[in-house]
């Protein structure tokens, strides 16, 4: 088995010992043995590290229905120098930024997310902070550096990729507005009304000049719940 999830890592004084916090299964008797890590690969630009152990919490009579942390530590052939550590294919970690013998665990964009601006790469964090689903397409932007109007839409009916049938012409849709914050694009409000009166009603200093030429999205592109309030 693999933790479900690793929470930490840090480097010993010689930075060639990595530590890695873990949460492994707990309960009354031994709910996880042989905890290791493992190098996956020679060490090349990046650090590769696989945790396991077993346990036999899959049964829930075993009692290990619980989880506690656990430590385990994996030394390196050579000091870990600038590279990342990347812990079970989509954990990664990053000497830079963090404070030793830290080192900063990275989100979902990266280790070096992109700032909170008018870019493409932004837009695509502000998709995120919603949860957007797959193959959204970004319909049109109003962007400020410190609000944001977002209409997006994705198609709707089976295996639609790439499809002509008449059933993937159809979309759902929403409009989505967002304020600047330092983690990024953090979502304010979704409707599907047009000009300021929803978002202004939520937020009043959302800029007018954003928003009073916003049209109310088309029946194709509207969602099919009542807009938020």
């Amino acid at each position: 088995m693999q933790p479900s999830t690793v929470t930490g890592a840090r480097l010993s004084g010689d930075r060639r010992t990595l530590l890695l916090d873990t949460q492994v299964p707990s309960g009354a008797h031994a709910c996880a043995r042989k905890l290791k890590a493992v190098l996956t690969n020679p060490m090349t630009d990046v650090v590769r590290v696989q945790i396991t152990f077993t346990s036999p919490s899959g049964d829930r009579a075993s009692g290990c229905t619980e989880e506690s942390p656990a430590t385990v530590k994996v030394r390196l052939p050579e000091a870990l120098g600038d590279r990342n550590v990347i812990v079970d294919n989509y954990t990664l970690f990053t000497a830079d930024g963090a404070e030793p013998p830290a080192l900063r665990l990275c989100g979902e964009l990266g280790c070096t997310p992109p700032a909170t601006g008018c870019t493409a790469a932004s837009y695509d964090q502000a998709l995120m902070a919603i949860g957007a689903p797959a193959h959204t397409y970004r319909n049109s932007e109003e962007c400020d550096g410190k609000w944001l109007v977002l209409d997006i839409s994705w198609r709707t009916g089976p295996a639609c990729a790439g499809s002509t049938e008449p059933g993937c012409s159809s979309r759902l849709g929403d409009r989505w507005f967002f304020r600047a914050r330092k983690s990024g694009w953090e979502p304010v409000i979704r409707t599907s009304s047009g000009g300021c009166q929803d978002v202004q009603r939520k937020e009043p200093a959302f800029p007018t000049s954003l928003c009073a030429s916003l049209a109310p999205l088309s029946p194709s592109l509207a969602p099919s719940y009542p807009p938020a309030s």
